[in-house]
């Protein structure tokens, strides 16, 4: 493409400028070829002539279109050059205020200097596991990137954080950190990140000092690797460290400081611990004074000196090593103020008891004279003889400052390692991340040593880098098939040859470090004589001859050669080493250990340091001088040494870049230098990668996203069904060069500058388009307006015309009407004056009348009260008389009674203490349960005799009913027409005085009526104008009350009202705050049990080792291991005092709250197991005393302990047969097979008994409905039977005719056959009775089985009684015992009379139908016709059982019971084929039964059971949603089953009476219903965190990526991080899936019988999900925030609310959810320009928080050039609006957060009795009662 095509008229570009670096400038007019000037404007408004370069007719860079600035990724611009990269980050940075862009794999992080809400748990769970490309750029997504590719490609990790100082490099890692430990799984439990930050104090205060661009600078570089285990979650960690800046120890430059521990120590000198180091301030020491300014403003090195103390202590420093720290730093700082005093030349000597020294030797335990003497003095050493020489002052002083240099090394060495070993597993390491965090390059006025080897790290690193980038683009290529040149990239390797090559830089210097005469002049000569002008990055500075300039990849930099060779040898006389190491102190001799033993040359540093390795064995061989010879290596050679080891490490792992930037230089929040900014893109290698990617093909496009971009520069016909080939065709058409852009196999790549080529075209494209439909709707516009006006103006027209007609009409009826009104008006004067007057006359003879009447009254009404109030008084006279007499008789009478009433009481205790009358009473009973029992006899008798007369009855009831049925009609009809007639009689008489009665009365109402109307009259007349005056008063008077009334009314009515919602949302809040926290603390307590529980079972592996040989484990141990019973941790507890007596060096590092927790249960279980036992002990003391006492115990109950023998002999010997039937048994199948086939316990003999059994049960059930059936047959046949012989006799002697002829043989067989059936019907009858009874008679004999128990149970109590209690109680428990035989024989004696009393009703109706039946055969046959027949048996249906809604189940089959019903149940099979919740019904009907049994123990066990169980299942398939539907379900069934038959009157309002007969009777379980709520919540919230695991995957993609309305969203370009995405595409979720899931959810909680209130709720709580990932995500990617995407959003929301309504849950509160949601897509769509606007946003986003308010408008992103960005001013104005609003300054919503969930009580309708239990849940063994 032609530049005439692009630098056309309004075509932008940038231009240099020597204050912002760049200028945005428009240009004027069309470029054409040849022309050297470009006219221009700037964006300031002046217009400027641009000269193109005469040699390189180099154009200015092209500016991007707006649509594509601010992108996240760099390598998405369209033209990649520096002006748009910068211009791209300032936008980023200052705009949008974000600090994280992409460019290709480097993560630009630019420091903000400011705290930024944006590094919490939540935004970490938003990137945890998202592709790099869906989120917005962020170092947690870096950090997720390495995660992922460590547990996908099974390969380390490196991430390298690079910058210069003050960028951010520390934080960085620290947050990258911060990510591993929470993404893990292991914050909570490794503590491995609290452990390294801990280390961060401690070495910021050793290796972190205030620089002129830094006040915490760190001076060294470090490697962390962060070691998983297999599970890929932390387990320990690694420090490296680099070049520590050993320089700064001794000097300073101005305006700078030491390593702040110095400081840290002066400042806390007066302390009473730090007294014996003889501190002071820092301006006394030389060491802390040289930069002249000791202090850091807003920094207390007090405080700071605290933090650095309790990290020490967190990290296992002891308080004895700290202080020997702070001894050596204190003696450090002492030895620099020593000073030397010259003698000559050539020698120096320090003044005699020098105070600096002699602390120095004191703190370190060194002798003062010897050292005084060889810190003047060294000693040479020849092949024959050694000397001692003295030094020179200046020698000294660099031998002192050398000496303290190497003592602080050390120290740090001894540090790092000590860090290193808390950092340190046990375990084995299978992965690592390692986070380098290393200097930039740096450039100094002044560069020395330091520098030098910081910019040749930094060298080595960009080359790594290059390679790096190369690489991808190389795989990138060949993986799409592109043919591919040679990208010509720049490569530093002839800058590293330079430095580290033969004869390069450090080669020289370490030469010349040899030398005995060696300076740092001849060394700058040599590096003349060796580089100048034969190496062209090596230059000479022109005016001075003691430096050099290296060019490196990001600058040049001239280096000092002064200082180089002495901080490269770091000489350190040995002799003084000697002395440290002879000293008293123990720890100093400690740092020098390492002397003494070989160095490896790959793991020394520069500062002497030595890092950890992994072959640390391997170190210690080599010859015995080799250690002199590594001792003398330089710290150049040591640090070319260390930083190959690094590059074979990083190129070991897969490396992750993030590039640090400082913004500016004076750290304000949010300012952007472009000067700083390029110099540090230039070092850290960012444009590089641009360079690099825009040398080859920087765009790319999948075939998808460029056919739904320029779609609109395609016509109809170039539309395919194939996307790739009509891609093709396109841009054939669009672009002619060929060159431009190349066909990938998914991908189209396009050259620099052509998507922006497109972008125009299609901005073009679109421009037309719109001009063409606004000219078409203003056209229709103002049509629409014309004919409206029109019609406007003949409406118009018609209504005035209209109105004058009315107007005449209207004067024409007035006029008429007037005359009407004057006539009547005068007729109504006239006629009212007539009716006053003779209103006047009668109101006069009203009044006279009435007061003559009056009178009369009054006389009569005082003569009548006289005489009632006579009559009274006497009568209250004589009634108190007779109540004073009637009074005393009765007291008399009382007195008299009490006392013999005392008498009588007095006699009858006496003979109740007497034992004689117990025995009376005891006869007394025994008589009656004879009588009892004769009784029975006798009504058994009474039924044979009634058996008896019923045949008699049968005969003389048909001749007796003929004669009462017409005697009975006969008197019917009589009686009939006596009871008309006397009813007649007696209404009339009876309506005759009634109308008397009313006659009488209503003459005297009449009178007092008509009285009572005259007298009301006279009344009301004259009260009736006062009233009316009154009346007008209080009318006005009320009105105005009224209406102060209504007001007030309204005001109250609205406070309270407020008032109340105020206060109910508040209790509301309260409420679930409190559910909230107790359901989070339940979780935590289930969490921590799984955690107890894993750590028991690692316990035990470690613990129970193996022996060898094969030991046996108990068979009850293997079933019941799994049970979380209170015995099993009892029987736990017993092991821990074994486990605890492991060697320390097994133990592996726990949680430390987590552990007290267990030691604090365990002592719990120990204290509750010894006071078992004692009781266990006690108990068993009292039953050998018990015995001791019963064999010395005389026979009290002779006669009944015989019986009771008798009984066990017979139970003996019933016993015996049983066991001798069992015994054959055994033998026959023994006989028939082989033994160990058919052993007692083997599986062959269980299977073969239960199908015996199961065989058994199945006939007897076929049986039963074998005979029902026939008994309904032969009934049907009886009834038939009749209606054929009812025939003519004609009819029926044809038949027997015909019988006799042809079927009389066939008649004869069927009769037979139907007489074999009854036979064996009846044979069946008896034999079931006979098992009946038997199977009662076994019943029986298991009573008195348990009743001998109870008897013994009772004899051992009874033994440890004294005499007479012994005694009262063996006679109170027979009266009971009497009393409960009593009871039962009167139940059995009121089933008979109920037997007796059925089958008399039945006899009545037998005998009616049998009546009924022969008149109706007397009626139609004649007596000459009936022929005797045999009468056939009648076979009664067998009535069903009435059962009671209880299970049995033996306590041995427990386990099986659980087991079969809980453990290997299948939640599909169950849903499908049988009623909801039948695991609780058929549970709860156990407890029913063990509440009936009064059988405390079982109750407990099942339920514990129960719950334990349910536990395990939801443990091993916690994951199947399926599962946990079902058990949540269940449980809440169980749960509401417990409350609705608990007996409590508030759970009992909707059941039956039958129902609440089924209450529990013996046990308050609240307890339990309590354990079962709490499991109800834990399953409630594993459902949760299965669908929020289903459902992830989809929201995003669904609800944000997929187009769901075609066409309305645009793509935009993407840069690398699309294409890098860590995962394989495993098919896109859309709307339609996430729909389908919520149905397979619903669908199954509705199979499953879930209470509908509950699925409102877990609906709620998905609905939240769907709404708070959805938001999260759109709140942290920019591309998804457009107006295309809000109305997509909407539309999926409205789905959503579509499917609410189809299931009828609208009113669940999911709707509300999504609220937020709603809020921020319509955020995206409304207009945002004025303040109107903006008054607008804040009113609707109600739902929003300020933070997500001003994030959606920051990342506002338009798709096409019509849409507008929002502007700054206008978030401010947001801003400034809603500063009032107090809500959370939380970013995120909570996608974790669970609602508080309840349970209303659901009571069921289901009754108990009427469950059938299915064959196939397996619970045969269990029989309903």
């Amino acid at each position: 493409m032609a530049a005439s095509e692009l630098y056309t008229k309004f075509a932008r570009v940038w231009i240099p400028d020597p204050e912002e670096v760049w200028k945005s400038a428009e240009l004027l007019k069309d470029y054409k070829p040849g022309d050297k000037v470009l006219l221009l404007h700037l964006e300031e408004g002046k217009d400027l002539e641009y000269r193109l370069d005469p040699k390189t007719k180099e154009l200015p860079h092209l500016r991007n279109p707006d649509i594509l600035v601010g992108e996240n990724d760099l390598t998405a611009l369209s033209y990649l050059h520096e002006p748009a990269v910068l211009h791209n980050l300032r936008v980023r940075f200052i705009d949008s205020k974000l600090i994280y862009t992409y460019c290709g794999i480097v993560l630009v992080a630019i420091n903000p200097y400011e705290q930024l809400p944006i590094y919490g748990e939540d935004i970490i769970n938003a990137y945890s596991g998202q592709n790099m490309g869906d989120m917005d750029p962020h170092i947690f997504a870096v950090a997720e990137e390495a995660y992922k590719q460590m547990a996908r490609d099974e390969r380390n990790q490196s991430i390298i954080v690079s910058g210069e100082s003050g960028a951010g490099k520390t934080v960085s890692a620290k947050y990258a950190m911060r990510y591993f430990a929470t993404v893990s799984g292991s914050a909570s439990e490794a503590n491995v990140e609290e452990k390294v930050l801990a280390s961060n104090p401690i070495m910021e205060s050793i290796g972190n000092a205030k620089t002129t661009r830094n006040d915490n600078s760190s001076r060294f570089g470090k490697y962390i690797e962060i070691g998983f285990d297999k599970r890929y979650r932390i387990i320990g960690a690694n420090m490296r460290t680099y070049l520590l800046e050993k320089s700064r120890v001794v000097f300073q430059a101005e305006e700078e400081r030491n390593y702040h521990i110095f400081y840290q120590l002066c400042a806390s000198a007066n302390l009473p611990e730090f007294k014996m180091l003889r501190l002071g301030n820092a301006n006394n020491f030389h060491y802390t004074k040289q930069g002249g300014s000791p202090v850091i403003e807003g920094v207390d090195d007090t405080k700071e000196m605290a933090h650095t103390r309790q990290a020490c202590t967190l990290l296992g420093i002891s308080e004895s090593y700290q202080m020997g720290i702070f001894r050596i730093l204190a003696g450090i700082l002492h030895l620099g103020n020593v000073a030397f005093t010259s003698r000559d030349s050539d020698s120096c000597t320090i003044p005699p008891k020098h105070e600096p020294l002699s602390i120095f030797c004191d703190l370190m335990g060194v002798d003062y004279e010897e050292m005084c003497h060889w810190l003047c003095h060294r000693k040479l050493a020849t092949t024959t003889e050694t000397y001692i020489k003295p030094i020179s002052k200046l020698q000294a002083t660099n031998a002192r400052d050398a000496l303290a240099k190497h003592i602080y090394a050390k120290l740090f060495n001894w540090i790092v390692d000590h860090v290193n070993q808390a950092l340190h597993s046990a375990v084995k390491q299978h992965s690592f991340i390692g986070v380098l965090d290393i200097y930039g390059f740096e450039t100094f006025e002044i560069n020395s040593f330091e520098q030098f080897c910081i910019n040749y790290a930094n060298e080595k690193l960009q080359q790594q880098f290059n390679m790096h980038v190369f690489k991808l683009e190389q795989e990138e290529y060949m993986k799409e098939q592109i043919p591919w040149t040679l990208i010509d990239f720049y490569d530093n390797q002839p800058c590293i040859n330079l430095i580290e090559s033969k004869l390069g830089i450090l080669d020289l210097l370490d030469e010349e470090c040899k030398m005995p005469k060696g300076t740092d002049d001849t060394w700058a000569q040599k590096l003349y004589n060796t580089h100048l002008n034969k190496c062209a990055l090596f230059e000479k500075p022109r005016l001075s001859n003691k430096a050099f300039i290296i060019q490196h990849f990001a600058d040049k930099v001239e280096y000092q050669c002064e200082g180089f060779l002495e901080k490269n040898k770091d000489t350190v006389f040995e002799e003084q080493i000697k002395v440290l190491k002879s000293s008293k102190f123990k720890m100093l001799p400690e740092l020098f250990q390492d002397d003494e033993k070989a160095i490896s040359p790959t793991s020394a540093t520069s500062s002497g340091r030595t890092p950890l390795t992994r072959t640390p064995a391997k170190l210690t061989k080599g010859r015995p001088g080799q250690t002199a010879k590594e001792h003398k290596k330089t710290v150049g050679h040591q640090f070319r040494n260390s930083l190959h080891l690094l590059m074979e490490t990083l190129n070991a792992t897969t490396p992750h870049y993030v590039r640090c930037i400082k913004p500016n230089d004076f750290k304000f929040p949010f300012t952007f230098d472009e000067k700083r900014a390029v110099q540090q893109l230039r070092a850290c290698g960012v444009l590089e990668t641009i360079r690099i990617s825009a040398a080859g093909f920087p765009s790319r496009w999948t075939y998808q996203e460029f056919f739904s971009r320029y779609r609109v520069l395609m016509k109809q016909k170039d539309v395919l069904s194939d996307r790739k080939q009509t891609c093709k065709n396109v841009l054939e058409k669009l672009i002619a060069d060929k060159d431009k852009y190349q066909f990938g196999k998914t991908k189209i790549f396009f050259r620099a500058g052509q998507v922006a080529y497109l972008e125009k075209l299609r901005a073009d494209k679109l421009r037309a388009a719109c001009i063409r439909i606004q000219k078409t709707i203003r056209g229709w516009l103002l049509r629409k307006k014309y004919l409206r006006m029109r019609k406007a103006a003949i409406i118009v027209q018609r209504y005035v015309r209209g109105y004058q007609a009315r107007c005449y009409a209207k004067f024409l009826r007035r006029t008429k009407a007037a005359t009407i009104i004057q006539k009547y008006w005068r007729m109504y004067i006239v006629r009212r004056r007539y009716k006053i007057k003779r209103m006047a006359t009668i109101v006069l003879q009203s009044y006279l009348r009435g007061y003559l009447a009056r009178n009369r009254y009054r006389k009569m009404l005082r003569e009548h009260k006289a005489v009632i109030i006579q009559k009274w008084v006497r009568g209250w006279l004589a009634r108190t008389y007779y109540r004073r007499s009637m009074h005393a008789i009765i007291y008399l009478q009382c007195c008299f009674r009490r006392m013999m009433a005392k008498r009588e009481l007095k006699k009858l205790k006496i003979e109740a203490r007497s034992v004689e009358r117990y025995k009376k009473l005891h006869i007394g009973m025994e008589n009656k349960i004879m009588q009892l029992q004769r009784k029975v006899d006798e009504q058994n008798k009474d039924y044979k005799c009634l058996m008896e007369k019923l045949t008699n009855l049968e005969g003389t009831y048909t001749s007796e009913t003929e004669k009462l049925r017409s005697d009975l009609e006969r008197l019917q009809l009589s009686e009939e027409e006596a009871k008309i007639a006397t009813g007649r009689v007696l209404s009339l008489q009876e309506e005759i005085a009634k109308l008397r009665k009313d006659l009488e009365q209503t003459q005297s109402e009449k009178k007092s009526i008509e009285e009572r109307a005259d007298r009301y009259k006279q009344e009301t007349e004259q009260l009736v104008s006062n009233l009316k005056e009154e009346n007008t008063l209080l009318k006005q008077e009320k009105e105005a009350l009224n209406h102060l009334i209504v007001e007030q009314a309204k005001e109250m009515t609205e406070t309270m009202e407020k008032k109340l919602v105020e206060e109910t949302k508040q209790l509301e809040l309260d409420l679930n705050d409190e559910r909230l926290r107790y359901q989070n603390l339940l979780n935590e307590f289930s969490r921590l049990e799984e955690r107890y529980d894993d750590l028991k079972e690692e316990m035990t592996l470690m613990v129970n080792v193996p022996k060898p040989g094969h030991k046996r484990t108990d068979s009850t141990h293997s079933s019941n291991e799994s049970e979380y019973t209170f015995s099993s941790e009892i029987a736990e507890t017993e092991d821990m005092p074994l486990r605890t007596e492991e060697p320390s060096e097994k133990k592996v590092p726990l949680d430390m709250s987590l552990f007290l927790k267990l030691q604090k249960r365990v002592t719990e279980l120990e204290q509750e197991k010894q006071v078992m036992q004692d009781e266990l002990d006690r108990k068993e003391e009292q039953v050998l005393r018990s015995k001791a006492k019963e064999e010395e115990r005389p026979q009290i109950r002779g006669a009944e302990l015989e019986y009771e023998s008798l009984k066990r002999q017979e139970l003996e010997s019933e016993n015996k047969k049983l066991k001798n039937e069992l015994n054959e048994l055994r033998k026959a199948l023994s006989e028939k097979s082989a033994p160990e086939v058919t052993a007692p316990g083997a599986p062959a003999y269980r299977v073969l008994m239960e199908q015996l059994t199961s065989v058994s049960e199945e006939l007897d059930v076929r049986k039963e409905e074998v005979l029902i059936l026939r008994s309904q047959l032969v009934s049907q046949k009886e009834a038939i039977q009749p209606k054929n012989t009812m025939t003519d006799s004609t009819i029926l002697l044809e038949d027997v005719q015909k019988m006799k002829d042809k079927g009389e043989i066939a008649q004869a067989y069927i009769g037979l056959k139907e007489t074999n059936r009854l036979l064996e019907s009846q044979l069946q009858s008896q034999k079931r009775s006979h098992e009946n009874e038997a199977e009662a008679l076994r019943g029986e004999i298991q009573s008195l089985k348990e009743e001998n128990n109870r008897q013994q149970q009772l004899l051992a109590q009874n033994l440890q009684l004294p005499p007479e209690a012994r005694i009262e109680a063996s006679l109170q428990h027979e009266i009971t015992r009497l009393t409960n035989e009593n009871l039962d024989l009167m139940e059995q004696l009121e089933k008979q009379d109920k037997t007796v009393r059925k089958l008399k009703k039945q006899l009545k109706v037998f005998a009616k139908k049998i009546g009924e039946l022969e008149v109706g055969q007397m009626e139609n046959i004649s007596p000459g016709q009936i022929i005797d027949e045999p009468i056939r048996p009648v076979n009664i249906p067998r009535k069903e059982k009435d059962f009671q809604g209880m299970l049995e189940y033996k306590k041995e089959d427990e386990q099986k019971l659980v087991k079969n019903l809980i453990l290997e149940l299948k939640p599909r099979g169950v849903a499908v084929n049988l009623i909801p919740g039948l695991p609780a019904y058929i549970l709860f009907m156990c407890v029913r039964h063990a509440d009936y049994l009064n059988d405390d123990q079982k109750v407990r066990s099942l339920l514990t059971s129960t719950i334990n169980s349910i536990k395990k299942v939801l443990k091993k398939r916690g994951d199947d949603f399926e599962t946990v539907s079902f058990w949540l379900s269940n449980t809440c069934r169980f749960l509401h089953c417990l409350k609705q038959y608990s007996g409590e009157e508030g759970f009992m309002k909707h059941n039956t009476s039958r129902q609440n007969e089924h209450c529990l009777t013996n046990f308050d379980l609240a307890e339990y219903r309590q354990v079962l709520s709490d499991l109800a919540i834990q399953i409630y919230q594993q459902l949760v965190r299965v669908l929020e695991n289903i459902l992830q995957p989809m929201i995003v993609s669904g609800m944000l990526e997929h187009e769901t309305i075609q066409g309305v969203s645009g793509v935009k370009p993407t840069g690398l991080r699309k294409r890098t995405s860590s995962i394989a595409d495993e098919g896109t979720y859309t709307l339609d899936s996430i729909l389908r899931q919520l149905n397979s959810f619903h669908s199954v909680m509705c199979q499953h019988g879930m209470d509908p209130e509950l699925i409102k709720q877990v609906v709620k709580q998905m609905f939240y999900i769907v709404g708070a990932i959805t938001l999260n995500n759109l709140l942290l990617r920019k591309d998804m925030c457009s107006w295309s995407k809000g109305m997509q959003i909407r539309y999926n929301v409205s789905q959503l609310e579509e499917w609410l309504r189809d299931k009828n849950l609208m009113n669940s509160g999911a709707k509300e959810t999504l609220e937020p949601l709603i809020q921020a897509a319509q955020l995206l769509q409304v207009k945002k320009k004025t303040d109107d606007d903006a008054e607008a946003i804040c009113s609707m986003c109600s739902a929003l928080t300020t933070a997500q308010i001003v994030k959606v408008l920051n990342l506002y992103t338009p798709v096409n050039e019509f849409e507008e960005r929002v502007s700054v001013s206008f978030i401010r104005t947001i801003q400034m609006r809603l500063r009032d609003r107090k809500d959370s300054p939380q970013l995120l919503m909570d996608a974790k957060h669970i609602f508080p969930v309840t349970f209303p009580f659901n009571p069921s309708s289901l009754a108990l009795e009427t469950i059938q239990i299915p064959a196939s849940l397996g619970l045969g063994f269990i029989s309903r009662v």
